[in-house]
């Protein structure tokens, strides 16, 4: 699916991500599911990225190539939201290889209003708080149930930026949405035997779960 980045009626510009290669990412059910219904949408546009293979990602990096989607080869920082499917842990080391790639911050405290909103979704996330630094907001439960609420807390964060709104009024935004687990408004204490003990919030405007 292509559509026309200048169609003025396109609200938001979301890209969804595979931290693999396209051969095992491009049948992945849950990023299709979302792609097809962001698509669906007359004022949303959704594209494709994936994760290259050794070879391409040195090219990548010696002739300064951005990481881009699919579709229309537009960089990942052209995008509003970056939306990462993580079905299992062992794609986690990719994430940070393509948002290095993408040359987008890693780390989501050392990003600006000027940043896509980086987020993301799937059975990794169950457990949020290994890759909790690289990522602004997680859904721990079926993304296709958040998805719209989070392009409409970012639209209309968006709207107020002009007028002083930080990436903090973001993520309180996201923060509001059931199932959507913002890690930078939170804080994870753990046992001795370094199980998970709590979890609890350190911005007052935040739900206690």
């Amino acid at each position: 699916i292509t559509k026309d980045w200048s169609d003025p009626s396109i609200r938001a510009k979301v890209a969804f991500a595979f931290p693999d290669i396209y051969d095992l990412g491009g049948s992945n059910l849950g990023l299709m599911i979302l792609y097809d219904l962001v698509n669906k949408r007359d004022d949303l546009l959704a594209e494709r990225v994936f994760c290259p293979w050794p070879d391409f990602e040195e090219v990548m990096r010696d002739e300064g190539i951005p990481l881009y989607s699919l579709e229309t080869r537009h960089p990942l920082t052209d995008f509003d939201i970056i939306g990462f499917s993580l079905p299992y842990e062992q794609l986690y080391t990719n994430v940070l290889t393509m948002l290095d790639l993408a040359q987008i911050p890693l780390r989501s405290h050392d990003r600006t209003n000027e940043h896509p909103l980086v987020i993301a979704g799937g059975s990794g996330c169950y457990n949020p708080e290994p890759m909790s630094a690289f990522f602004d907001a997680m859904v721990v439960g079926e993304g296709e149930e958040v998805i719209f609420d989070i392009v409409d807390a970012y639209e209309e964060w968006r709207k107020t930026t002009d007028v002083g709104a930080s990436r903090e009024d973001l993520w309180r935004r996201l923060a509001r949405i059931q199932g959507v687990y913002v890690p930078q408004l939170y804080e994870s204490t753990y046992n001795d035997d370094g199980t998970l003990a709590r979890t609890t919030p350190v911005d007052n405007e935040v739900p206690q779960e």
